[in-house]
């Protein structure tokens, strides 16, 4: 389950011990990029093209590179670069042929059939073959360990060598975009160190890996594909505080930074703003209190159900009374975009989630909802207070920044909310019973599916509704992808029967902003066009480090 994933916090070392270890951590691999700020850019070690890239430390792969686990389709999604997929996205999100050279649905959605190229060769010398997929889709598919959802798999079977067929227990197109993350393993290399010593036929390999420091890729000699143009890769895992020190001091080529440090931006460099959807929203409990329990597996129950957002006058009211664009202008310094959907831009996301903001109207829609002020200055509906708490990552600033400005807007309604940071250990015994400010948003309308259906995983709101299961399922269920748009902007809002979660309709959600992905960017360096980067600051900046160049 995906929220598991956001469990693990890396605490590491701050500002302070970073930048007295960034020297060594980078000084074997850099050849002419010691010096000031501004000097020679660190782009070539031996006369091998290299980049220097800084991520955030929870973007180590806890265990490793290691698909089966999260390497690529875990929770944070990108391109496993050392493992070849069967098909991959480009920059509009259409699919195109990695080792499949086709593939095709069956009529009743139930069987894709692959065929693979019969000239790629893992690491060792040993050839791909539909083996290794069928090893590798059945092992996520049963492992408990994987993070990656192949739960709508029943098998993967072999054909002859260069055809798999992936066999569903109930049609599920969404099933390509995770194929498009699933890096393949080979079946007889593949043991309990997999993710310390990785064999894969991707574009790169492995090169060294300093646990708590840094990865080193390089260029795989005997890639199939399109020669890579940068050979070799380093990964520094570090603070924010740590990334922009290192930039400062020329050390590194692209350093992620955030909305607060964009300004404080090292000369001979650029700002590099990657679009993303990237989105921040508040979950709304839309049943009421008392509601039946939530069970989830290993037996744990939660509470479900709020007093206050089950009023759907509440949550409708709140949707269009909260100024979006000043949340980014105050909280994210401008770079961002306001969110109404957690698919904001894609192909199946739907114009009906925007709304306008309104004072005037959310008051009305307050008033026609039986709400009046009370003594206090807070509304009140038949003796309940809108009232509510707003549960936030405590590590997060900007989700802080975020909640307390919710809060100031909704006081100006008459709306008391708390606002409250915590671990998210004891954040999730809450989620089903008060609104939470997530962080969500990946290139595939999965999460949509998830965070919609009644079923779904990270249906928060608990909100049930036939017609809206039914155009979700309808989506998944299409034999081509582009013809399952439609039925998911149903899901949000279908004109012809008033239904949706859209903030006209149920309003299950209240989605605020999407996050700009920013880097300081040497420069000289060309980045190659980037897809819209999803949830999480981290590997998708380098889908395609191997077409990068410098100047």
């Amino acid at each position: 389950m995906v929220s598991l994933s956001r469990r693990r916090f890396a605490k590491l070392a701050g500002v302070g011990v970073a930048s007295l270890t960034l020297g060594g951590v980078l000084g074997a691999c850099t050849g002419n990029g010691e010096g000031e700020a501004g000097g020679a850019s660190a782009n070539s070690s031996e006369g091998v093209r290299q980049v220097i890239v800084s991520m955030t430390p929870g973007s180590e792969p806890a265990a490793g590179f290691d698909p089966l686990v999260a390497w690529g389709c875990g929770e944070h999604v990108h391109e496993p670069l050392i493992q070849s997929t069967l098909i991959t996205t480009d920059v509009n999100l259409g699919f195109k042929n990695d080792l499949a050279t086709s593939y095709e649905c069956s009529e009743d959605g139930l069987t894709w059939t692959f065929h693979i190229r019969d000239d790629v060769r893992f690491t060792d010398g040993e050839p791909l073959t539909a083996t290794d997929v069928s090893f590798t889709i059945n092992s996520i598919a049963t492992g408990e360990a994987s993070e990656c959802d192949l739960s709508m798999v029943d098998e993967a079977v072999v054909v002859d060598n260069t055809t798999v067929e992936i066999r569903l227990k109930k049609p599920f197109n969404a099933l390509l975009y995770t194929l498009a993350v699933v890096g393949i393993v080979p079946e007889h290399a593949y043991g309990n160190d997999y993710g310390k010593n990785p064999i894969g036929s991707g574009r790169y390999v492995l090169e060294q890996w300093d646990q708590g420091q840094q990865v080193i890729l390089r260029a795989n000699p005997d890639y199939y594909g399109d020669a890579v143009q940068m050979e070799r890769v380093v990964v520094v895992f570090m603070e924010e505080d740590a990334s922009l020190a290192g930039a400062q001091a020329g050390q590194i080529d692209v350093a992620y930074t955030s909305a607060t440090l964009a300004d404080a931006l090292p000369s001979g460099y650029e700002l590099l703003n990657c679009a993303s959807v990237d989105s921040r929203g508040i979950s709304l409990p839309s049943v009421p209190v008392g509601s039946p329990a939530k069970e989830e597996d290993g037996g744990v129950s939660y509470e479900v159900g709020n007093a206050a957002t089950c009023d759907v006058s509440l949550r409708q009211a709140m949707n269009c009374g909260v100024d979006r664009n000043r949340m980014i202008d105050h909280v994210l310094n401008g770079y961002g975009t306001v969110a109404w959907s957690v698919g904001d831009g894609m192909p199946w996301s739907s114009a009906d989630m925007a709304v306008e903001y309104d004072v005037d109207r959310a008051r009305e829609l307050l008033a026609e909802g039986g709400w009046s002020v009370a003594s206090d200055g807070v509304l009140v509906k038949d003796g309940v207070r809108a009232s509510f708490n707003l549960y936030y990552s405590a590590g997060d600033s900007v989700r802080q920044a975020l909640a307390s400005d919710f809060a100031e807007q909704m006081a100006e309604l008459g709306i008391e909310v708390n606002v409250k940071g915590a671990s998210w250990d004891d954040i999730y015994p809450h989620q089903y019973s008060e609104p939470v400010l997530w962080g969500w948003g990946s290139n595939s309308p999965v999460e949509l599916y998830e965070l919609t259906h009644s079923n779904g995983w990270g249906n928060y709101a608990s909100y049930e509704n036939a017609q809206v299961d039914a155009n979700l399922e309808a989506a998944i269920a299409q034999r081509n992808v582009e013809d399952s748009y439609e039925f998911y902007q149903r899901a949000q809002w279908d004109e012809e029967t008033h239904t949706g979660v859209a903030p006209r309709g149920a309003s299950t959600w209240i989605w605020l902003a999407n996050v700009d992905h920013l880097y300081f960017q040497r420069a000289g360096l060309s980045v190659a066009e980037q897809k819209p980067h999803p949830h999480g600051h981290g590997w998708s900046l380098v889908n395609n480090v191997d077409r990068w160049s410098w100047a």
